[in-house]
């Protein structure tokens, strides 16, 4: 089997066309487009029916067999597709993968489609059998770092060009999100002028939801203004957000600044803290301001905080998560009221 990177399957492909494709990945929008260039390519080559199974707790794997070994009404050549949306075959998938790979049909093409393969996975043994036959393509996310790259590759592929502040505020607007920033990019193509995206150009066309501006509560937050992110807080309220998706926002940024807090302790330079932690560029002096505000016993209450807000939300705690959630914004903020006594007799009493 070879093992593949997404920006080698296309290469692959043109040489020859393996019986079998193993996809495995957390990334919808880079594992749809690996799977659509195998079908593509199977399509070419005479592979014009497919046959699509979703390989749930109670499917029945006798029938993938039986369709592999089956000779179709339409085409000569069919693609079998199998999704296993929790990544386990189980005993009864696995020997059937194996039976498949130890005698692969000519006139059959199986594509299996999987979440991201952890090591236990990779040493079984329906694992091996499907390497000795299959290639292998492994879908790994694009990291923080890499994604203004992977946005200006794309927008370049749709025939345009960004400046470095436009890519810059699109991978801010989108937040990892890769299938928004392709629907993005696609709505751009109707609106740049002479294939030139500009920053002010994201700013009017790209649209923001209430996702962005609950990451705008959290930058008003570091900025320490309290003021204009508890008038953030409240807007979102109104709207009917999710407090579960603003305590996750808060909670996210909390956990960030304790690992470059702890890092710096251990004589870490911010810089490199910040961009272990996946911190932009353009957000670091937000982060770096919070850290030299709010020490790290006070982000490490902040986080125990945040914990019990959860608890409140779930009806594990007697409390109103939204005043607790106007709390934890006000002492990101700087206004700072717990201390670990205070922490601790409220999380008893509530």
């Amino acid at each position: 089997m070879a093992k593949l990177r997404l920006d080698q399957l296309n290469g692959a492909l043109r040489k020859r066309l393996a019986p079998v494709y193993l996809i495995s990945g957390d990334e919808p929008l880079l594992v749809q487009e690996a799977c659509d260039l195998i079908r593509a390519a199977a399509r070419q080559n005479g592979f014009t029916e497919r046959e699509l199974h979703h390989a749930e707790p109670n499917f029945d794997w006798d029938q993938l067999l039986t369709s592999a070994n089956s000779l179709s009404l339409f085409a000569e050549r069919k693609i079998l597709e199998v999704r296993i949306d929790n990544g386990k075959p189980g005993d009864k998938g696995g020997k059937a993968l194996t039976s498949f790979c130890e005698r692969p049909p000519e006139d059959t093409l199986l594509l299996v489609i999987m979440p991201k393969l952890d090591g236990s996975s990779q040493r079984s043994k329906w694992f091996k059998a499907v390497e000795k036959v299959a290639d292998f393509v492994q879908i790994w996310p694009i990291a923080a770092p890499q994604l203004p790259r992977w946005i200006d590759q794309r927008i370049q592929q749709a025939g345009m060009s960004a400046s470095r502040d436009a890519i810059e505020m699109l991978a801010a607007r989108i937040e990892g999100n890769l299938l928004a920033a392709a629907q993005e990019i696609e709505k751009l193509k109707l609106i740049a002028i002479d294939g030139q995206i500009s920053a002010e150009m994201i700013a009017g066309a790209v649209a923001d939801s209430a996702r962005f501006d609950v990451f705008s509560l959290i930058d008003k937050a570091l900025h320490g203004d309290a003021r204009a992110a508890v008038r953030t807080l409240q807007g979102l309220k109104g709207e009917g957000t999710d407090a579960t998706v603003i305590l996750w926002a808060l909670a996210r940024e909390i956990r960030t600044l304790i690992q470059i807090s702890h890092a710096m302790q251990q004589g870490q330079a911010f810089d490199r803290a910040a961009k272990s932690a996946g911190v932009w560029d353009k957000r670091k002096p937000l982060v770096q301001a919070a850290t030299r505000r709010l020490k790290l016993t006070q982000l490490q209450m902040l986080l125990r905080k945040a914990n019990g807000i959860d608890k409140a939300i779930k009806g594990l705690r007697n409390a109103d998560a939204w005043d607790e959630l106007m709390d934890l914004t006000l002492n990101l903020s700087g206004t700072f009221s717990l201390s670990p006594s205070v922490q601790k007799l409220t999380l008893a009493i509530t």
